[in-house]
């Protein structure tokens, strides 16, 4: 999910709409609001934000230091004019990028992905057993052939994915892929997703990856170890060196 603070509601709508076209979660908040927003969110719905995107706000130079007590993630300025005092500026402030409108959201997705790659060694796809999972808008691939899923369904795998080895709940996968402030959107639509998305791997894979339990969430089984992923594969035994002690 991506979080939009500009003063202008047709500038934050215009973002999210763009966002929603590439199946991304996003939200505007008012800069009047913000201050106060950031200091009071849950931790569950922090945790549900990729990045934070200031356009025009007064005192926006205070905001990546209220941002960095609450997450890390990244802090990308959408400025009307390019002035290098003002950008110098901002980068002292704290922020991780700064980019002269109009600018595609393709450009900010990627832009957030290089930034976290640096800040975390993040790569860009995981290799599990038989499937070669991205995190660049490209399709898995099983048994090193595309694997065609709708947006969500694909945003989904990439969240279990980033959270192998641990239990997620249906909530945080809502919020990951909805959005903290979705409130159009039953719940429930999840499980939908998560049922047609198992069906499918299990068609490809000859089982079901993903372990579910009531009240406690769903998790990504630790597979067999890939022979190969054909297209950007990583290292044999990338992805068991990954799993946490004990699995």
């Amino acid at each position: 999910m991506f979080v939009i603070v500009d003063e202008r509601t047709v500038v934050a709508g215009g973002y999210a709409s763009s966002f929603d076209r590439e199946g991304i979660s996003s939200a505007g908040i008012d800069p009047a609001e913000f201050r106060d927003w950031i200091g009071k969110v849950s931790e569950n719905d922090i945790l549900a934000i990729e990045a934070f995107l200031i356009g025009d706000c007064v005192e926006r130079e205070a905001y990546p230091r209220l941002i960095r007590e609450r997450s890390k993630a990244p802090v990308i300025i959408l400025n009307e004019r390019q002035s290098l005092d003002q950008t110098l500026e901002l980068f002292a402030a704290g922020v991780d990028d700064v980019l002269r409108k109009p600018v595609h959201v393709r450009e900010i997705l990627a832009r957030v992905g290089a930034i976290n790659r640096r800040n975390q060694g993040e790569v860009d796809h995981e290799v599990i057993g038989e499937m070669c999972v991205y995190f660049d808008g490209r399709d898995p691939e099983v048994n090193g052939e595309v694997l065609p899923l709708p947006r969500r369904e694909r945003r989904i795998l990439e969240y279990f994915v980033s959270n192998k080895g641990r239990r997620i709940t249906k909530s945080q996968i809502f919020n990951s892929i909805y959005g903290i402030f979705d409130e159009n959107v039953d719940e429930n639509v999840v499980e939908s997703h998560i049922s047609k998305l198992r069906k499918k791997l299990k068609h490809r894979l000859g089982f079901d990856p993903i372990d579910s339990k009531r009240y406690l969430g769903y998790c990504l089984e630790k597979l067999p170890t890939p022979a190969a992923c054909q297209k950007g594969a990583a290292p044999a035994g990338q992805w068991a060196a990954a799993w946490p002690q004990g699995w």
